[in-house]
């Protein structure tokens, strides 16, 4: 199997790291992330001019009908730049959604937007004191006529603070979770807003019996909200790789330029040492990224492959972003200093989608299902 992006792929990931490397360096990110928004809405609009908020799409949708390897590519330069633009949570991950339920009218009408960066969606499927991955779903849609309302707490929301229309699940009246449009303007709709630790934006959402149409028909969508929370998890895994990146050239370019006692931090064996430690991290984290992306490549939505990889991106994330800040001393505690900032954002990649030790909790439950374990 070839795991080198191809001339087109090159390009696309080239493009992203101009565009995103142009529009932040540590200075400029702090600046944005302290806004009200936590984002840019002209960063946003160039990612819309070059297509990449349609990245994903088909292109009778308004997109470029790109796979999940481009995807991939686009989702690590985010990493790698710390960018706060919410492409997951506003495009790839509702946008999903609304591809594989919505009806043709519906995928027209917002997707087409969406791409355009006009419309911000966001997927609003977790729950309070819900624990990965959910059990069951308490918010509850109900049916009087051809209408929809629904009734519950969703929390936390990524960027659901702001969305201008969300993806809601909700469980249906004879069972199952149906998938609903909410608009962000509904009556009995209450939005808390709140920041995240690593600067981001998430919202608390509270419905009752507010307004809703049903995304495609009224029928269990169990199995197409784990297909999409399967590709989150794989473009998370992605950027947290550009972010581990990232924290590891920081890191060894420290260690060759910062000098104790006459000679620069590289000469001391221990620190070169824990610093290649930090490298076979980074390409085991690199190896089961590409793993989750080969695997949707080939159509295969394996919540198992989803688990291993997110597993092994928590565990590379947690020793290298810890590694980065200490060996980094005092500067690397620093809102100032960048190393720091990609701790957090791994951190809070680590707890999206499942944390390492609700993946390991699953991939343990299924362990008697095969036949040898190898160590």
């Amino acid at each position: 199997m070839d795991f080198e992006l191809d001339q087109e792929q090159l390009l696309l990931r080239d493009t992203t790291r101009e565009l995103l490397s142009r529009s932040y360096d540590p200075k400029k990110r702090r600046a944005v992330v302290d806004t009200e928004l936590g984002w840019s809405p002209d960063v946003w609009g160039k990612l819309a001019e070059i297509g990449l908020l349609g990245l994903s799409f088909a292109e009778e949708d308004g997109g470029m009908g790109a796979g999940p390897v481009e995807t991939m590519a686009v989702m690590a330069e985010v990493g790698r730049r710390l960018a706060p633009e919410p492409i997951l949570d506003c495009v790839l991950v509702p946008g999903g959604l609304i591809a594989e339920v919505g009806t043709p009218q519906q995928r027209k009408t917002v997707l087409s937007r969406v791409a355009e960066g006009a419309v911000l969606s966001a997927f609003a499927h977790n729950e309070p004191g819900l624990r990965w991955p959910a059990a069951a779903i308490t918010t509850t849609a109900v049916q009087q006529g051809d209408s929809w309302s629904i009734s519950g707490t969703k929390n936390p929301v990524p960027h659901g603070d702001c969305a201008d229309r969300f993806v809601v699940s909700a469980t249906l009246p004879n069972g199952g979770t149906g998938l609903f449009l909410v608009d962000a303007t509904a009556a009995g709709l209450t939005r808390r807003s709140y920041r995240t630790h690593d600067g981001g934006r998430a919202a608390q959402l509270e419905f009752t019996d507010a307004a809703a149409e049903v995304l495609g028909d009224a029928t269990d969508a169990s199995a197409h909200i784990e297909r999409a929370i399967i590709s989150a998890q794989a473009a998370l895994c992605a950027e947290a790789v550009g972010a581990m990146e990232e924290s590891l050239r920081l890191t060894t370019d420290y260690l060759r330029t910062r000098k104790q006692f006459g000679v620069t931090l590289s000469k001391f064996q221990t620190l070169t040492q824990r610093a290649a430690d930090m490298y076979v991290s980074l390409e085991a984290a690199r190896s089961m990224a590409l793993y989750a992306t080969a695997c949707l490549a080939d159509g295969r939505f394996d919540s198992t492959v989803a688990s291993r990889a997110k597993l092994q991106i928590g565990r590379s994330g947690d020793h290298i972003g810890k590694e980065a800040v200490q060996m980094h001393g005092g500067i690397g505690m620093t809102a100032e200093y960048p190393v720091g900032h990609y701790f957090a954002r791994l951190t809070a990649i680590d707890q999206t989608f499942g944390a390492a030790d609700d993946h390991l909790r699953v991939l343990s439950a299924a362990i008697a299902d095969h036949a040898m374990v190898e160590l």
